[in-house]
């Protein structure tokens, strides 16, 4: 039931919405953590839950995915990539996240072992049981790992073809500064060519150059991040003309130093400008919060008003990979609630 006159917070809160950066392994919750490690008798070098939260400060991305990748090494079995999954749909349900779309780092786990198979099976059933139970509508985004050569990227590519039917789009991710996007110009074009979309973190911490090559080269459908487009006036005028969407993440921007203060982040100025920008967690078990937490910050620094609120929403369904007759049913539904609650 809605309920009239909603508080800004409780108006966020109760908005449908959509995710579109968001990686299950940073969902990685340390009390889920210990579960499985201890499920699959893995050794790890904390001794508590109070002692993994104390070691989530980080000064940089790559002190963030130092533990991030020590910690995905507990996960070995079909059951744990789904337990993972699940647990991350489960708190969708409680925002009101209606839409997810969910990026993977298969390499992380091939590495050391496990099959692509496991990995992709755990998380699609998850995805598949939280359409029919919880309501929550999917994409999957394979991510290479661009610290890692375009060898072994190409690599993984050949093992996702097999699951095209469950993956909807290949992505770029880890160390940015150093690993530009042209690294992977030839297997995004084989990832093309298969029929997958593409996207690629860009303007984290790489500068402005980052971006035009995700576009030009990588021709993505989505910039994750983005950050340092406003670094480029020409960038920005191309981004608003093609509508090309950016999924900026607060929470991540702040624990990783890419923003130093919270009235740095370009959320607000992106938003003025017409950019297609979205709200998203990255890393949530990570960087402090989840959907609602990104957004209550972000209307917390900029007083964002209600309909400020509901573009952000309408937008991540607009940047999402729907069919366009669900993107409009959901930007419909957001109108609906915009107009009960205001």
């Amino acid at each position: 039931m809605i309920v009239n006159n909603l508080s800004i917070n409780d108006f966020i809160r109760q908005i449908p919405k959509a995710e579109l950066h968001l990686h299950i392994e940073g969902t990685f919750e340390p009390e889920l953590m210990f579960e499985i490690a201890q499920r699959n008798k893995k050794q790890i070098k904390f001794s508590s839950v109070d002692e993994v939260r104390k070691a989530y400060k980080f000064s940089n991305l790559q002190d963030f995915l130092d533990i991030y990748y020590e910690s995905a090494a507990v996960l070995l079995h079909e059951k744990d990539f789904y337990d993972l999954t699940w647990a991350y749909l489960k708190k969708s349900k409680e925002e009101n996240i209606t839409h997810a779309e969910l990026f993977f780092d298969p390499q992380t786990h091939t590495e050391r072992g496990v099959t692509f198979k496991t990995v992709v099976t755990g998380i699609y059933k998850a995805l598949s049981d939280g359409q029919n139970q919880l309501g929550i509508s999917f994409r999957l985004i394979l991510c290479f790992l661009r610290h890692l050569d375009e060898k072994s990227a190409l690599k993984t590519l050949e093992e996702a073809i097999e699951y095209k039917e469950w993956i909807a789009a290949v992505g770029l991710d880890s160390s940015e500064v150093g690993n530009p996007p042209s690294k992977f110009n030839s297997v995004f074009a084989k990832a093309r060519k298969a029929g997958f979309l593409t996207v690629a973190h860009a303007g984290e911490e790489g500068d402005a150059k980052y971006i035009w090559e995700a576009i030009d080269l990588l021709q993505v459908s989505r910039i994750d991040h983005g950050n340092r487009s406003l670094e480029d006036d020409e960038l920005v005028q191309r981004i608003i003309h093609h509508q090309i969407p950016l999924t900026v993440c607060p929470l991540s921007n702040f624990r990783l130093k890419v923003v130093q203060n919270p009235e740095e982040h370009p959320l607000k100025e992106m938003l003025d400008k017409g950019m297609l920008v979205t709200i998203n967690s990255d890393d949530p078990a990570y960087f402090g919060g989840y959907l609602n937490d990104n957004f209550l910050s972000m209307s917390d620094v900029f007083h964002l008003s209600k309909k400020e609120i509901a573009q952000l929403a309408k937008n991540s369904f607009a940047a999402s990979f729907l069919e366009e007759k669900e993107k409009q049913k959901q930007i419909g539904l957001i109108d609906q609630f915009y107009k009960a609650n205001c």
